[in-house]
């Protein structure tokens, strides 16, 4: 099979997926923690860097459309390579987070350390050896909080199972096909919204089919991550777009969606009643206003040309280390967190600052581990 040709500037946008991914939870001190919560400057900046953040994880999607769509595999080859490749470190780093609590109480320190480290354990840690090994147990169904970001280790996992059969379609779909997929896995993206805000005023319980027995509504099939692949796939080669025509629309289509998310963020953040899910809502990843900024840093960084040995070189090492980044960051936010939150810096400076000394630690570490194991390192970094 012929080797794909190296793209850069998707590397570009992988190291800017990493960043915000990062900085999204940089930022989660600042209104899940009762104590920030109150300080009305956290929320805020909350609020901005938690929306500007938000194409993170579905960049990394549509990355993987753009890669791997239409596979090109047999079904085994291509779960071997790609399940097992992310499978072993999630085990292996899942395992380390959910015991981490454990090993804090046989080196004596206070059980407070655990919340400092892990914001949403606050007020619910624990130090026994049964609590972190029932964690264990439930990796195979669940991610726990000491390891929030595994999340999407659960959505990658299932997206590698479906690509190959969905790839059968996209293989023998034309352009249009896939304009009118789009079009329908659009109109998808307002249900969070129909849920929360139209269903309650005409008094539906029901929407589109979905009740108590059923959960899989009309729109289900279009619905979801699949969406991003297909987007990925699709704008591969990219509109034909002049760099200034490409900035405006970008810059348009990003206005827009920022200012749903956070003036959707902030009102919810604001109200004292309201609950994690419903300030969540606006952060929602397959929503309209996601997915249209997804789509605006898409198209932009596109245009990006780098000409440079140098950059070329290190963007493709963080390439190879950006599994290894993601999966080892969350260790690091609450330390980092404690030196930095508590520091002269402004509070607007906060999240930048803990970010890129999160990203180059991980990077530096994953690289390290690397150059220590070789090639055995993917079992351990991906």
């Amino acid at each position: 099979m012929k080797e794909q040709k190296h793209i850069v500037w998707l590397d570009v946008i992988r190291l800017l997926a990493i960043l915000m991914v990062i900085g999204v939870h940089c930022i989660d001190p600042f209104y899940i923690s009762p104590a920030m919560r109150g300080i009305p400057e956290y929320t805020t900046w909350a609020a901005i860097y938690g929306s500007l953040f938000r194409p993170s994880v579905p960049l990394f999607t549509m990355m993987t459309g753009l890669l791997l769509l239409p596979v090109k595999q047999p079904l085994g080859t291509f779960y071997k390579k790609r399940i097992y490749r992310i499978l072993f470190p999630c085990i292996i780093w899942s395992i380390l987070y959910n015991l981490f609590p454990w090993f804090t109480g046989i080196l004596g320190l206070d059980k407070s350390i655990i919340g400092d480290f892990f914001c949403y354990t606050q007020g619910s840690e624990s130090q026994a050896f049964s609590d972190s090994l029932k964690d264990v147990t439930m990796i195979p169904f669940q991610f726990s909080f000491k390891e929030n970001h595994m999340w999407y280790m659960y959505l990658l996992l299932g997206i590698y199972l479906y690509m190959p059969f969905f790839s059968a379609w996209i293989e023998k779909a034309t352009a249009k096909d896939k304009r009118i997929y789009l079009g329908i896995w659009s109109v998808s993206l307002f249900l969070p919204y129909m849920i929360a805000y139209i269903a309650p005023i005409f008094g539906i319980n029901y929407l589109y089919g979905e009740a108590t027995w059923n959960a899989y509504g009309l729109f289900y099939y279009f619905a979801g991550f699949n969406g991003y692949l297909v987007l990925g796939h699709y704008l591969k080669q990219g509109p034909n777009w002049s760099l200034s025509k490409t900035i405006y629309i970008s810059a348009a289509l990003f206005a827009l969606g920022y200012y749903v998310t956070y003036t959707g963020f902030s009102a919810a953040a604001a109200d004292s009643t309201s609950t994690e899910m419903d300030m969540e809502l606006f952060f929602t990843f397959c929503s309209p206003n996601v997915a249209i900024m997804t789509a605006a840093v898409f198209l932009l960084l596109q245009k990006v040309q780098v000409r440079s040995e140098f950059a070329i070189k290190m963007l493709s090492n963080i390439t190879k280390c950006g599994f290894g980044i993601y999966i080892v960051h969350y260790f690091l936010v609450g330390p980092f967190f404690l030196w930095i939150g508590p520091s002269s810096l402004p509070i607007p400076l906060q999240v930048p600052a803990m970010a890129i000394c999160i990203f180059l630690v991980a990077w530096g570490f994953t690289a390290f581990m690397y150059k220590v194991l070789g090639k055995k390192a993917i079992y351990i970094m991906g």
